[in-house]
């Protein structure tokens, strides 16, 4: 039986919050209202202040679909947010329109069609156009020494940290081996462990996956996690493990061992450095497959398929040791060594 479509733009498995964090989250709720509530001044602008007298059109850009409101709102998003590119520095529409050398600009003003036709307010496009094509958002992720499906030459890989007492990450698990299938050689999907506290069982799970990889039968372990995620005592697991042909002594010594809490305490604190708030997380080649701004089930094969029409945006970087981990400041270092986001219209200065 199919697993039941769920919309990912808003679920995810996430530890408890602590009373005390819902004050900066009542802040931020403010800030986001004052962001997100524009008056009409501005609205049909070009750039320089000038009125967009008349809708944009672009090649390559279907806006068929869109009403004549959601016309108009485009027309304006892309003639006023900059290319992605900071070598380019004009408006998404004309770089579109001059063939200018950011291949970002096309799925751009893309991206910014299904914004509209989702009813997304200015404020929440623009956090998903800069959430996809910041230059600045993409991390140093190192997929050495993990679970893996695809090779390691792909050109894209998916590093995905998940919790097996995660409904979500149930679901996401065979969206994201479709998109390695429906892309033989060029996408590569790499597992992590990231349990959370508040599954009981994550933990020990996730030790029993591990323990399966020793004996190279991690994924048929990590299958049958997932399709029987309210049966996880030891027990079950034990059973598990000798349904998928496993050496059940070899395997339980491994699975007690202090070696396999280590190895998923890597992977957790791999996740804590680029702050995870909840699972799934997914990068791909590095950037965060945001589950707050993109739909798992609508958003993710247009991703897959953006990223090999560019091709690789950073690669994702390995260790010089099988299994060792990278240090705590190559993550921050290499973001902070990319290129800042382009300016944002609010950035520029009024005359």
């Amino acid at each position: 039986m199919k697993p039941a479509k769920l919309a990912f733009s808003v679920l995810s498995c996430r530890p408890p919050m602590a009373p005390l964090r819902l004050v900066p989250l009542f802040l931020a709720a403010l800030a986001t209202y004052e962001s997100t509530c524009r008056s009409s001044a501005g609205a049909g602008q070009a750039p320089g202040g000038g009125s967009l007298d008349s809708d944009v059109n672009l090649a390559g850009v279907d806006t068929a679909s869109l009403t004549s409101r959601e016309k108009k709102d485009w027309s304006t998003w892309v003639s006023e947010l900059l290319a992605p590119c900071p070598s380019e520095p004009v408006s998404v529409a004309q770089c579109v329109k001059e063939s200018r050398k950011c291949a970002k600009c096309l799925p751009a003003a893309r991206l910014l069609v299904k914004q509209v036709r989702a009813g997304k307010s200015r404020s929440q496009a623009e956090e998903a156009f800069f959430a996809r094509f910041g230059a600045d958002r993409v991390k140093a992720v190192d997929p050495s020494d993990s679970p893996s499906k695809g090779p390691a030459s792909a050109p894209i890989t998916i590093v995905e940290w998940a919790d097996f007492q995660c409904p979500h990450c149930r679901h996401a698990a065979p969206v994201l081996e479709k998109m390695v299938s429906a892309h033989p050689g060029k996408v590569r999907l790499v597992y992590k462990f990231y349990p959370l506290q508040a599954h009981v069982h994550g933990e020990s799970a996730a030790r029993a996956a591990a323990a399966a990889l020793k004996q190279g039968k991690f994924w048929e372990m990590h299958h049958i996690l997932f399709e029987h995620q309210d049966a996880m005592e030891p027990r079950d697991l034990e059973k598990y493990a000798r349904e998928i042909g496993l050496d059940i002594p070899k395997w339980k010594a491994d699975w007690e061992s202090e070696a396999m809490a280590d190895r998923v305490s890597r992977d957790r604190k791999q996740g804590d450095l680029l702050t995870l708030s909840g699972t799934p997380a997914i990068f791909i080649n590095g950037r965060e497959f945001d589950l707050t701004k993109f739909d798992m089930n609508e958003d993710m094969a247009d991703w897959i398929a953006v990223e090999l029409e560019l091709g690789p945006s950073a690669p994702v970087v390995a260790a010089s040791e099988p299994g060792a981990q990278k240090s705590k400041a190559s993550p921050a270092s290499s973001a902070s060594a990319k290129p800042a986001d382009p300016p944002r219209p609010s950035d520029k200065k009024q005359p």
